[in-house]
């Protein structure tokens, strides 16, 4: 073999690992500071090697904060803005992507549009809609303004286009309807998309800040995010301490981490296959 071909090999994994480092390290800082007791001295330094192991942290939080409260209103919405995306999203890729109907295709443009429209402009205009709307300050103006987007619609959209037109005609012929032929045919094909799409929306979701900040009033209409937010620039409360802060901040990355872990097989595959038919 060359030099070069040997050397290439280490090279790529010298990157990757490199890349893993970067990547983890501040994941890992943050956990260790979780566990590690303020009591040690360097309390700014990186707690690479504590001496003494604590759930302390933990107990402050629960103490100081009304966590299941907060858990529970971003458990809710994310869960709540996943299944309304994974549906809708699907029945419009669906449509998009199989049903012949009178505009289609400026439906189509409408949506790869919206995906070049900047999240944050959209702020005013959904908040005005909103308030007109009398929801502002509940559950239901955390969902609906993200019950379905445009990216849901456009990766729904190509993954169904993967499915054989000659398998959908079989099943119309035996007599089958539309909603039938999506919920037993294509759904059924789609699963690895349908994963991603989840793993992506329960992301957004769970780690949404902007929004619910500034369409909630009432402290206990906040999500985990926003609590912590305003916990942490409450000197009463935080109390200037890192590790009670690291604690809530893990304890926001594990569910995301959870649903990753079941779905991973999922959006493995969903990667694998994308643009094959």
């Amino acid at each position: 073999m060359r030099p070069a071909a040997k050397t290439r090999p280490v090279i790529t994994h010298v990157a990757l690992w490199t890349g893993l480092i970067m990547t983890s390290a501040p994941f890992v800082w943050m956990a260790l500071a979780a566990f590690r007791s303020e009591k040690e001295p360097a309390a700014g330094a990186a707690p690479w090697n504590p001496d003494e192991w604590t759930l302390r942290h933990f107990r402050d939080l629960l103490e100081l904060l009304d966590l299941p409260r907060y858990f529970l209103n971003s458990a809710v919405v994310a869960t709540s803005v996943t299944l309304c995306n994974l549906l809708f999203c699907s029945m419009a890729g669906y449509a998009l992507a199989k049903l012949d109907f009178g505009g289609r295709r400026p439906v189509l443009a409408v949506v790869l549009g919206a995906l070049m429209v900047p999240h944050n402009l959209l702020l005013m205009p959904m908040f005005v809609m909103i308030s007109g709307m009398r929801l502002a300050d509940s559950r239901t103006a955390l969902v609906l303004p993200f019950a379905a987007g445009a990216f849901g619609v456009f990766l729904m959209r190509q993954f169904m286009q993967s499915i054989p037109d000659e398998t959908l005609e079989a099943a119309r012929l035996d007599g089958a309807g539309e909603w039938h032929i999506f919920r037993r045919i294509a759904l059924p094909m789609v699963r690895p998309a349908l994963a991603t799409l989840a793993i992506f929306t329960f992301l957004a979701s769970w780690n949404n800040f902007l929004w619910p900040l500034v369409v909630t009033t009432d402290p206990d209409r906040y999500t985990l995010p926003v609590a912590l937010a305003t916990f942490a620039v409450d000197p009463t409360r935080a109390a200037g301490s890192n590790g009670v802060l690291m604690a809530g901040a893990l304890l926001v990355v594990l569910p995301v981490l959870v649903v990753f872990a079941v779905l991973q097989r999922h959006f493995t595959r969903s990667i694998a296959t994308t643009g094959l038919k």
